[in-house]
């Protein structure tokens, strides 16, 4: 009975040390399109990291009609870090109208330019104003009819603790040639937001494309290059982000042709910080297929 005892023990003590010592699957692919993948992710960590990256966001503060005073005195209207004035100034929301005026003995820069009252404009708008303090930097976001203050500080803590993002193994097989099926007109299709709200945007059309037999589809948006996408599969939420995940595509080709390379899928802004307003999947672009390609989950699990 001793014997059989341990000869379980070993048998046991064996396969964890398989399970613990199993590799991940090699890369898949040929060994310029591995490099190429490589070097895409790469890049994708450089520009997180910049000043313009999302890892800096410290704050997302909704502005009310009239005044709203801030800086880090409890006593404004919005409150900022506290590694800024009590009060830096005052930004006037009128209508869709804002100014900003600074508080007496703040140096606000606009540009580099030392500002005291300012106009101004929206990140929808193309010319978007920022200032800035120190290591913080701020500007103007409007999402439906709400406006609020955007917030990074480019020294923040998070810009050396971040080294990357996992991975799935890079896999060739995930890059699938998909045929482009056009609405017309354009497909009216709403796009839910991690704000809870919904917006219209249109579709040029449907994405259609086989995997392992079986077909899929995914309604594509239009972007300045080519085609945006946002879908969920059956990692999402296990080993990928809950609430999917991000791709673009090239235009169609004269054939009607797109590559879908699930290989660099990668994760919405709303994984790095909560100061983010991220677009979710519609309904539509949810696959019943596990995509075991692009990035994985970052940080905790949500």
């Amino acid at each position: 009975m001793k014997l059989s005892k341990t000869i379980i023990l070993v048998i046991a003590t064996f396969f964890i040390y398989l399970s613990c010592t199993e590799k991940e699957p090699e890369p898949k692919g040929t060994p310029e399109y591995i490099a190429e993948i490589q070097q895409w992710h790469q890049k994708r960590i450089e520009r997180l990291k910049k000043d313009t990256g999302w890892l800096n966001l410290v704050g997302l503060y909704w502005l009310k009609e009239g005044e709203n005073t801030f800086g880090s005195s409890e006593e404004n209207d919005i409150n900022f870090p506290d590694n800024s004035p009590p009060k830096i100034g005052t930004i006037i929301l009128k209508d869709s109208s804002l100014t900003f005026k600074s508080a007496d003995g703040v140096d606000v820069l606009n540009n580099d330019v030392k500002v005291t009252d300012l106009e101004l404009k929206d990140d929808l708008t193309g010319k978007r104003t920022t200032l800035a303090l120190g290591s913080l930097r701020w500007y103007i976001i409007k999402r439906g009819e709400r406006y609020g203050i955007r917030l990074r500080d480019v020294e923040s803590p998070i810009l050396k603790e971040f080294k990357a993002i996992d991975i799935y193994p890079i896999n060739e097989d995930w890059r699938i040639e998909a045929t482009f099926e056009p609405y017309d007109p354009p497909k009216q299709i709403l796009i839910p937001n991690i704000l809870g709200t919904t917006e219209e945007d249109n579709s040029p059309g449907a994405l259609s494309f086989t995997k392992d037999g079986r077909s899929y589809k995914l309604d594509a948006i239009e972007s300045s290059h080519g085609f945006f996408i946002i879908f969920a599969d059956e990692t999402s939420g296990k080993e990928t982000y809950g609430a999917g995940r991000f791709l673009y595509t090239d235009r169609p080709d004269s054939n009607n042709k797109v590559i879908l390379d699930f290989n660099i899928s990668y994760n919405p802004p709303c994984v790095f910080t909560k100061y983010a307003t991220c677009p979710l999947p519609p309904k539509q672009n949810y696959l019943h297929l596990k995509i075991t390609a692009g990035e994985k989950m970052w940080g905790e699990l949500h």
